[in-house]
C-alpha cells in the first residue's frame, strides 16, 4: 500500500494553487486502527475532550439561566444575544484551548462529520462521543447544583421544538444549522488553507465559534439551539423530564444529518472526490 511518505509532490499544480511546491495533501485516516487503543495521546484527548465539552455545557446553560430571573429580584437579564454569544465565546475559546491535544471536536455531530471525512478513526470517533456527552452531563449537573432553582424553573435549558413549530421545522432548522456548523469545521480546517496561509490554523476558532453564535441566533426562538447531541443529552439527563425526552431524538437526528450533507459536500463537491476507500488508504505502522 501506498504510504503519505512515498507520495511525490505536484509542483505544477501546487503552483497553480498558490501552495508551496513541496506539498503533498495528506492521505485520509484508516477507518479502523486496532493499535491506536494502545497510545497514550488517545486518552489524553478524551479528557481533553470531556473537559471541554463541560465547561462549554457549563458556561452557555449558566448563560441560559440569567434569562429569567427569580420574581422580585432586580436588574437586566443576558437575552438571547447574550447566550448566544455565551455558546459561541465558549466554543471559540474550548477549540482553541484543545485544538491540539484532541482537534477540539467538542460536538458529537462534529466529530460524526470528521469520520465520515476520513479525518478521524471510528475508535476514536466513539470514545471522543463518549467523552463529550459524560462531560455535557457533567456540565449540566453543575449548573443545576449552582442554580438549582433556575434551573427547575427553566426547565435545565432542555432542547425541545417551541410553540408555534412543527416537528419537521424543528428537525430541519437543526439539519441546515449543523451543517452550517460543520462546513465551516471542514473549511476552517483545511489543510490546502493551512498550507498556503500560515495564520489560518490560529484562527481557525474564530469562524466555529462565531458558526455557534449565529446558528444560536437562529435557533433559540425553534428548538433551543440543539446542534450540539452532547449538550442536549446533557441536560436532558439532568433535568429528566417528559419535555426533554419526548423530541430528543430531533437533536440527534437533526445534527447527524446536517453534519454528513457538510462531509459530502466538502469532500465530493469542493474537493471532487477525496473519499478514497479503505483499499487505498495508507498502512498504520
Amino acid at each position: 500500500m501506498a504510504n503519505w511518505s512515498n507520495k511525490q509532490p505536484n509542483v505544477e499544480q501546487n503552483m497553480e494553487e498558490g501552495l508551496p511546491e513541496d506539498y503533498v495533501p495528506p492521505e485520509p485516516t484508516p477507518l479502523l486502527d486496532t493499535k491506536e487503543i494502545l497510545h497514550l495521546s488517545l486518552y489524553r484527548a478524551m479528557v481533553a475532550e470531556f473537559v471541554a465539552t463541560l465547561l462549554f455545557v457549563y458556561v452557555g446553560l449558566l448563560a441560559l439561566m440569567g434569562v429569567e430571573r427569580d420574581p422580585g429580584t432586580t436588574g437586566s437579564t443576558v437575552g438571547l444575544l447574550g447566550i448566544a454569544w455565551a455558546f459561541g465565546g465558549a466554543i471559540f475559546v474550548m477549540v482553541y484551548c484543545v485544538a491540539g491535544i484532541s482537534g477540539g471536536h467538542v460536538n458529537p455531530a462534529v466529530t460524526f462529520g470528521l469520520l465520515l471525512g476520513r479525518k478521524v478513526t471510528l475508535l476514536r470517533a466513539l470514545l471522543y462521543m463518549v467523552s463529550q456527552c459524560l462531560g455535557a452531563i457533567c456540565g449540566a449537573g453543575l449548573v443545576k447544583a449552582f442554580q438549582v432553582s433556575s434551573f427547575d424553573r427553566l426547565g435545565g435549558g432542555v432542547n425541545f421544538v417551541h410553540p408555534g413549530y412543527s416537528i419537521g421545522s424543528g428537525l430541519g432548522a437543526e439539519i441546515l444549522a449543523t451543517f452550517f456548523l460543520v462546513f465551516t469545521v471542514f473549511s476552517a480546517t483545511d489543510p490546502k488553507r493551512n498550507a498556503r496561509d500560515s495564520h489560518v490554523p490560529i484562527l481557525a476558532p474564530l469562524p466555529i465559534g462565531f458558526a455557534i453564535f449565529v446558528v444560536h441566533l437562529g435557533l433559540l426562538p425553534i428548538t433551543g439551539a440543539g446542534v450540539n447531541p452532547a449538550r442536549s443529552f446533557g441536560a436532558a439527563v439532568i433535568d429528566n423530564s417528559h419535555q426533554g425526552w419526548h423530541e430528543h431524538w430531533i437533536f440527534w437526528v437533526g445534527p447527524f444529518v446536517g453534519a454528513a450533507i457538510a462531509a459530502a459536500y466538502h469532500q465530493y463537491v469542493l474537493k471532487a472526490g477525496t473519499f478514497l476507500t479503505s483499499s487505498t488508504a495508507p498502512s498504520v505502522v
